[in-house]
């Protein structure tokens, strides 16, 4: 055979060759692309091989999906070598700028679907709408924090009693009570105690100090006469709010009370109100004997207690310290209060007051309105329960 035969020869068995070559390199690459897109195709519902443990997962505010994508695979809900695959199906459904912040309960044999709509899944508001009623004392706030999800009854008691936070804000007193302001608040849900206690007196000095620029001289003259600084406006507030709902007539009463201190023909100078010697027998941490009977109704041993510092049928004068938290209107009531010569009120069982100017005209109005079932507020003289 001719060398030229030869030559021709073997370049069509290298042809035959890398043409069998190339034709196998298709069929074995065809079969690996149809198994990638098999593969690809069946990923979103193929569940994961790992544990059904919860992995609790907090995407930041802000974070991109390659942030998200980094966290989910360091906290083993998605291996390595599927963070690709994981990539193309959420770029594919076109969501990897709708992942929301917040916590996501992942697991590790979930679907890659499943996964994804977990971290699409709408978040519970970060702020929670608590609203404090006027006229609520420290351990009836407690207890709506507390059923509103922010920290257990102990831990709320001890941040409302604690000296350095009181000393911090300048607050007197053993407790912040008459400093929690009533008011509907948007309070951040993992809030600690103190932050909402920051919070509510904050929004107190924010309305106390509005009020005393409003009424600066009656500030003064209140100071002037009385010797009153803000704690005592504030103490004389809570009690205002205490004994009476009636907007209109909290003016009247803390002209009554005033009217008490301040007329010399009124001896002895007690405000007689029943309010400070339920909150005496309840709130405080130390608690007179007579106090440890107390069981919701004054009777005549509480009425004698001279043990409780809150008494005011024993003590003259304010109590040591407010005996609830008093809003706007009250605390405007003892600003600007109704001039007037009433000395005594009793209720009318309707949520008003009769108003009286002397022990004889009150006398005649309490008896009056004890055959209607009335409970004394205001004075000695008022209806209670004197079993010993």
């Amino acid at each position: 055979m001719s060398r030229r035969r030869k030559l021709v020869k073997r370049s069509r068995t290298a042809q035959y060759i890398a043409l069998a070559i190339f034709l196998i390199s298709v069929v074995v690459g065809g079969l690996w692309v149809r198994g990638e897109v098999d593969r690809l195709l069946a990923y979103p519902e193929r569940p994961g091989q790992g544990s059904s443990a919860v992995i609790d997962v907090e995407v930041p505010r802000g974070s991109g999906f390659s942030q998200v994508l980094e966290q989910i695979v360091e906290a083993g809900v998605l291996p390595a070598d599927e963070a690709l695959f994981f990539k193309l199906f959420v770029l594919h459904r076109g969501v990897a700028s709708k992942i929301t912040a917040g916590h996501h309960a992942l697991r590790a044999d979930m679907t890659p679907t499943e996964i994804v709509d977990e971290l699409l899944r709408a978040q519970p508001a970060q702020e929670k709408r608590v609203t404090i009623p006027e006229g609520r004392n420290l351990l009836q706030v407690v207890d709506i924090l507390e059923g509103a999800g922010f920290g257990d009854r102990e831990a709320l008691l001890a941040a409302m009693r604690d000296e350095a936070l009181l000393a911090e804000l300048g607050v007197e007193g053993p407790s912040f009570d008459g400093y929690l302001y009533p008011d509907t608040y948007m309070l951040p849900r993992g809030a600690t105690p103190e932050q909402i206690i920051r919070r509510l007196v904050a929004r107190h000095r924010q309305v106390y100090n509005d009020l005393r620029r409003q009424h600066r001289e009656a500030a003064e003259a209140l100071n002037k006469g009385l010797g009153w600084g803000d704690r005592e406006i504030v103490i004389l507030a809570s009690i205002v709010e205490k004994e009476t709902a009636a907007k209109h007539e909290r003016p009247l009463i803390a002209g009554v009370f005033l009217n008490r201190l301040r007329f010399q023909s009124f001896q002895p100078k007690r405000l007689e109100t029943d309010p400070t010697i339920i909150y005496g027998c309840t709130v405080p941490v130390e608690k007179s004997e007579a106090c440890q009977s107390f069981e919701g109704r004054i009777r005549r041993v509480h009425l004698r207690d001279r043990d409780n510092p809150y008494n005011t049928y024993t003590h003259e004068g304010l109590p040591p310290g407010p005996i609830a938290n008093p809003g706007e209107a009250a605390l405007a009531a003892v600003l600007a209060p109704k001039k007037s010569r009433f000395l005594y009120f009793v209720s009318r069982n309707d949520g008003t007051h009769q108003f009286s100017k002397n022990m004889a005209d009150h006398e005649r109005a309490v008896e009056k309105y004890m055959r209607q079932g009335a409970v004394g507020d205001g004075s000695a003289a008022g209806s209670v329960d004197t079993t010993p």
